[in-house]
């Protein structure tokens, strides 16, 4: 099944073309500004103020810190998973029902779109894609008009999904393939805005998700075959037991994402480096891979 749609073809499935196969799907809007304010919606999360100028027409916006992630305790990383009860009922409330398609995009970087499908996904839904490039991409029209969708049925199943805790991140990176979809300086410990300490998982490759996406067409993925053979370079076929991590499990979902297109499973260690990096007893790495 497609886990990317391009415009074109989202154009043609919300407009009822006969040369579309999918009936229009639910949308949701999930931009998301790791430091910047939102605004109050009135539902008890915050909403992108972007959302309120912009967004595709019946675009239902879901706010990644309080929806998609669950509240950051001692030990949990800066974005753990959410309830599955709290995310069921931000699903439902955008009309998301069991069965029925969903698009999900973000503003063009496609972290949090993919954050959202990965949890679709996990969550047990079968029909789940990205708006390939965002709403950067988007060349049709749009609106500021709130939506209000009639209820949805969608009710998580969880597990559909792979996931990885620290324990088997560690083992991975020694069986299969861990890979860090962090910047390059963040892997190899030359700056750490953010966690702890500086560094990577003894063991993990670099992957960094800047490297998913097509520098003709910003934030759009680069085609399955170009993701494939990078994948490969990196040791990685359809046999290889793959997992990801990143800061916070966010930009993970993305390459998650990117190797879903080449057709290649992999492990979401949803913690990632903010809960592996909180631990004084785990090992850190520094420096570039071997060889």
């Amino acid at each position: 099944m497609a886990v990317i749609v391009s415009p074109t073809q989202l154009a043609r499935e919300l407009t009822g073309s006969p040369s579309s196969p999918h009936t229009p799907p639910t949308l949701l809007d999930v931009r998301w500004e790791p430091t910047g304010s939102l605004r109050p919606q009135g539902h008890g999360s915050p909403r992108h103020p972007g959302y309120d100028a912009a967004h595709l027409p019946g675009a239902v916006y879901i706010d990644l810190d309080t929806e998609l992630a669950g509240p950051v305790g001692e030990g949990t990383g800066r974005h753990p998973l959410p309830d599955p009860q709290v995310f069921g009922a931000a699903m439902r409330r955008a009309g998301v029902r069991q069965g029925h398609p969903v698009v999900v995009y973000d503003g063009g970087l496609g972290w949090a779109a993919a954050r959202a499908w990965w949890l679709l996904r996990w969550a047990g839904h079968e029909d789940v894609r990205v708006l390939d490039g965002g709403l950067a991409a988007w060349e049709g029209p749009l609106t500021g008009e709130v939506p209000r969708p009639p209820e949805g049925d969608f009710t998580p199943r969880p597990g559909s999904l792979p996931v990885l805790d620290a324990d088997g991140a560690a083992a991975l990176a020694r069986t299969g393939v861990l890979l860090d979809a962090r910047s390059g300086e963040r892997y190899r410990g030359e700056v750490e805005p953010i966690d702890r300490v500086a560094g990577h998982i003894p063991g993990a490759v670099s992957a960094p998700t800047t490297e998913n996406t097509a520098e003709s067409v910003p934030g759009a993925f680069r085609p399955a075959a170009e993701l494939a053979a990078r994948f490969a370079a990196l040791g990685i076929d359809a046999d290889t037991e793959v997992g990801v991590y990143c800061g916070s499990g966010v930009s993970a979902a993305h390459e998650i994402l990117a190797l879903a297109v080449a057709g290649i499973d992999a492990a979401l260690y949803p913690g990632s480096w903010s809960q592996w990096s909180a631990d004084p007893s785990r090992p850190v790495a520094t420096g570039p891979e071997p060889g």
